[in-house]
């Protein structure tokens, strides 16, 4: 449940009043019974609810909401005087915004209109939530989730698909098992028509991605980018530092040999990285 509060000349910053006649009006019928007992209003158990603060609707709608705490309250003649704090975590948002999810709320159009104290039988945080979330920006060229879903313990590696990568690979699988974490490479899967789709969904569910440079190959330097620009983090790995891109060289990364001595190494420098990355 959450207290609405309506006011038409707005909010101010700590304390204000509101009509005692305004008082549950819009509020269901149970409610009243629990927050208005023998026609006397709790009070206490009132303030205890998180509040959802606007101002009155105009024609624009751009009036800012506020989620935040009512701390007292009291009876003063004909009004209720209100001290209250501003959740400095949840951001303000439009009226104009929430109108677009109001009846998940259970707020009518009309109540933007009227000054007025309300009680919803509804998840405030839950709602706000589900909607105040800012969608991702969607690609055209292939499909993310929407929202984001990165599994913790997965590790993905981006290389080329040739055969003198296969132990490099392994190494890898290794190194990741022995921090409780799996690595998997986009040959590994096929859930798409498209290559490019598996890859970009590995990538996009990943939490840490790894990048062989080795040999400059293009598809492995546009899935840089990938990663990059979705927020993984990526390490690095090459067999020739002159293979690492010049806009990519202030980056750390891993030179290795692509031999047995070289790749349990690769494996001991990656291991204590990937626990501290996830």
């Amino acid at each position: 449940m959450f207290n609405l509060l309506v006011s038409g000349s707005g909010w101010a910053d700590a304390r204000d009043t509101i009509p005692e006649g305004r008082a549950l009006e819009y509020t269901e019928q149970h409610l009243i019974q629990k927050f208005k007992p023998e026609g006397q209003l709790d009070l206490p158990a009132l303030i205890s609810l998180p509040t959802l603060f606007l101002e009155e609707s105009s024609a624009r709608g751009d009036q800012v909401a506020r989620v935040g705490t009512i701390t007292r309250a009291r009876i003063s003649g004909r009004d209720v005087v209100l001290e209250y704090a501003y959740d400095p975590a949840i951001p303000p948002f439009t009226n104009n915004k929430l109108e677009g999810f109001a009846a998940d709320l259970d707020i009518d159009d009309f109540e933007f209109h009227r000054t007025h104290w309300s009680v919803k039988d509804v998840d405030l945080f839950r709602v706000l939530l589900r909607n105040m979330q800012p969608r991702r920006q969607l690609p055209k060229i292939f499909q993310i989730a929407d929202p984001e879903k990165i599994e913790p313990s997965l590790v993905s590696a981006m290389m080329p698909f040739h055969p003198s990568f296969d132990a490099v690979y392994a190494a890898l699988k290794s190194a990741a098992e022995a921090v409780g974490l799996r690595c998997r490479r986009a040959d590994d899967i096929w859930e798409n028509p498209a290559v490019i789709q598996d890859v970009v969904s590995l990538i996009d569910r990943s939490n840490v991605v790894i990048c062989d440079c080795t040999g400059r190959n293009p598809n492995v330097f546009y899935e840089i980018g990938i990663a990059h620009t979705l927020g993984r983090e990526v390490i690095l790995i090459t067999q020739s530092e002159g293979d690492i891109p010049f806009d990519l060289r202030h980056l750390r990364y891993v030179k290795y040999l692509n031999n047995g001595e070289g790749l349990t190494a690769l494996g001991e420098r990656l291991q204590p990285r990937l626990a501290d990355l996830t």
